[in-house]
């Protein structure tokens, strides 16, 4: 007779979520997956290739990540190991045995599917904690997280020079028709390459914050208009693009507009802050270091008696069957990490 983990096992979890589909992302292609053999800090980097450092952090409530159940000291020199776990409930446990008892494969798929995609939720959960992470250092530099929003923040500091942050105040706000646009692009990129590193071509933002600077600008607005024949056209947000990359020699790169739930019971939150530009050259910035879970680890070297299956890059589905009543939990634990190899070559800024 068929066994509840016969269906329900790490094995089968990690087939199905392969199936789903896979969108690739602006912080995916800046910072590639990179499986390293540990869990010390070390394997990831910052400004000028040193080790990054945590530190308290005094930042807002609103700026934190969910760390699941992590517990990060400061002094800490491991990489920070997140997991959470899910169980099936009696009227599911019932479902999915009834099914099996009826010898229909059919209807043994249709149930699996429902236990399956709540399994999923819970790896793309892992997900977003690697997501969010690359997230804040595309817009900051920094990444700032907590295990619960009553705790206090943990921030990883990758040493970006001081000189590489600014944020524009009064009229200098890029939100101002006024404001010089074009010459404090030219004067940020003036500042990465005074310290020897290749001049920024690519500025990554939300697009509400290009759409409520660039186009509303006076002096570029201006500009694109003499340059046409018909200077009475409306001008589109294309136009402005091409005002960018044509007379600013600027790449403008739209980060996604999409949000995630920090934590059980919290509002939505999005991936990026608008009014926040990043200017940066080249294809990629770093890597996302996975480290090695207990539960990978255990796999590999130790009694392999836990049911476990790793996801590529690092994340680790573990089943555990319970007896009384016969059930099966799913618990997923990832060892993620931000190494931000290119740090000191680039500039942040708060422009509104």
């Amino acid at each position: 007779m068929p066994k509840l983990q016969d269906y329900i096992n790490s094995k089968n979890i990690a087939l199905y979520i392969k199936e789903l589909p896979v969108e690739d992302t602006i912080d995916q292609t800046l910072f590639p997956n990179k499986k390293v053999l540990g869990t010390k800090l070390e394997h990831a980097k910052g400004a000028k290739k040193k080790a990054v450092a945590l530190r308290q952090s005094t930042f807002d409530v609103a700026a934190k990540m969910r760390s699941l159940n992590a517990k990060v000291e400061v002094s800490t020199t491991e990489i920070p190991f997140f997991k959470e776990a899910v169980g099936i409930d009696e009227t599911t446990r019932r479902e999915v045995i009834n099914a099996m008892n009826c010898n229909n494969e059919n209807i043994v798929n249709a149930v699996l599917d429902q236990v399956f995609d709540g399994q999923a939720n819970l790896i793309k959960g892992a997900g977003i904690i690697a997501k969010k992470m690359r997230a804040q250092v595309i817009q900051t530099g920094k990444i700032i997280y907590s295990s619960d929003p009553k705790d206090g923040n943990v921030a990883v500091e990758y040493g970006v020079p001081e000189n590489h942050r600014t944020i524009l105040t009064a009229d200098d706000k890029w939100t101002n028709p006024a404001a010089d646009i074009v010459g404090d692009v030219k004067n940020f990129q003036k500042i990465i390459t005074d310290d020897n590193c290749p001049k920024p071509n690519i500025m990554l933002m939300t697009e509400k914050t290009f759409d409520e600077t660039f186009l509303i600008n006076t002096a570029i607005t201006n500009d694109i208009r003499n340059s046409n024949l018909n200077t009475l056209r409306i001008l589109s947000q294309s136009d402005y693009l091409q005002y960018a990359k044509e007379r600013m020699n600027l790449i403008i790169v739209f980060l996604e507009d999409t949000t995630y739930y920090p934590y059980e019971g919290a509002d939505p939150v999005p991936y990026y802050e608008n009014y926040k530009i990043t200017l940066m050259s080249g294809a990629t910035l770093g890597d996302t270091v996975y480290g090695t879970t207990p539960e990978e680890f255990d796999l590999t070297h130790g009694s392999g008696k836990l049911d476990t299956t790793i996801i590529e890059p690092g994340i680790a589905v573990t089943t555990n069957t319970k007896w009384d009543p016969v059930t099966v939990d799913t618990k997923v634990s990832v060892m993620p990490i931000v190494s931000f190899d290119r740090a000191d070559e680039v500039f942040f800024g708060t422009v509104a």
